[in-house]
């Protein structure tokens, strides 16, 4: 397959035309407006040729609208975007599509608690402030400088710098981080997050069970949806899976609207930082989080210019968490 790459003008990072058949493209409003841009170590003019199947292609790109979105797609179809708005309580990862299905295993929002936010990071009792649900006069984290670093051909990386501060405040942490997604085959891709948390200020957790990162799945995945929930244990359900130690937890079920396709997502929880031996807040209605806020009465603290540092991993696969060999996949990050 011929090469198409695409690119948006001054002030973005150019995607990187690829070989084989997986690609990047960067748009612009009007895709007919090409500049000199700068892609794998070279620079040029971006031409196209109209008309192109656009099939077995693993894009990423910009679009013109709301600050700079960030879509991550593969054959053409949708696998993650980054939400980045400035009216947002915090950014995010919507969706994040099965590998068969392309439907997304996560949900964007969803009662009984619609502030969950697919795949998420943020927490409450902050300082007094909530970076975690209600409205944006309780405080919010504020993506600043989002920029795509890598699109090869099965990997997209990108980073962010992210800002917590109440509207009454000083900013009270500002984190960097990085999302690697990878695409392994048809069956499971990952996504990591690394993240440096510095503290501006002294910083002060108090015992909750909103936060830390995690995410929310779609309903045809957890239990009260016909799902299973199961830990790394081998245990099964939120009774027993709910403040325990595990490697991960994963949700899987069959899809709703094609039931011979089953998928499910895990999150693997590190062994160490950014906290040890860290119990599981689980829901069956579709939440889980490696997460101790709730299980440490007097909370957390930190002194000004600290740094939390961490790195999780979500793995996306067809079949049932057996199928994705989930103990092979922590082993590859955390072993």
């Amino acid at each position: 397959m011929q090469r198409r790459d695409f690119f948006k003008n001054a002030g973005l990072l150019a995607a990187t035309g690829l070989t084989a058949s997986i690609g990047t493209q960067t748009f612009a409003a009007d895709p007919k407006e090409f500049n000199t841009v700068t892609y794998a170590g070279k620079s040029g003019k971006a031409k196209p040729e109209w008309g192109d199947q656009q099939v077995e292609h693993f894009t990423s790109y910009y679009p013109d609208f709301c600050d700079k979105y960030l879509w991550i797609r593969k054959d053409n179809q949708v696998i993650a975007a980054y939400r980045n708005c400035p009216n947002q309580k915090y950014p995010y990862i919507y969706p994040l599509a099965g590998p068969i299905s392309r439907v997304s295993v996560t949900s964007e929002s969803a009662q009984p608690w619609p502030h969950h936010r697919s795949v998420f990071m943020g927490a409450d009792r902050v300082n007094g402030a909530n970076y975690w649900q209600e409205g944006a006069n309780r405080g919010q984290i504020f993506s600043t400088d989002l920029k795509l670093t890598k699109a090869e051909t099965d990997t997209v990386e990108f980073t962010d710098v992210c800002v917590w501060k109440h509207p009454e405040q000083d900013p009270i942490i500002e984190d960097t981080r990085k999302y690697t997604l990878v695409w392994k085959n048809d069956d499971y891709y990952t996504l990591d997050l690394e993240f440096s948390m510095k503290m501006l200020t002294d910083v002060h957790i108090e015992k909750t069970n909103h936060g830390f990162f995690g995410v929310r799945v779609e309903q045809d995945l957890a239990p009260h949806g016909g799902g299973t929930l199961v830990s790394s244990e081998g245990v099964v359900g939120e009774k027993d899976t709910f403040g325990k130690p595990a490697k991960w937890m994963a949700f899987y079920g069959k899809r709703r609207f094609n039931p011979e396709i089953t998928e499910g997502v895990a999150v693997l929880c590190p062994p160490k930082e950014p906290f040890e031996n860290c119990p599981w807040f689980t829901r069956d209605y579709g939440n889980i989080s490696p997460m101790p806020f709730l299980f440490h009465d007097e909370g957390f603290s930190w002194k000004k210019n600290d740094v939390l540092k961490g790195l999780y991993r979500i793995v996306v696969f067809a079949g049932a968490a057996q199928d994705a060999e989930l103990d092979k996949r922590w082993d590859e990050v955390y072993a």
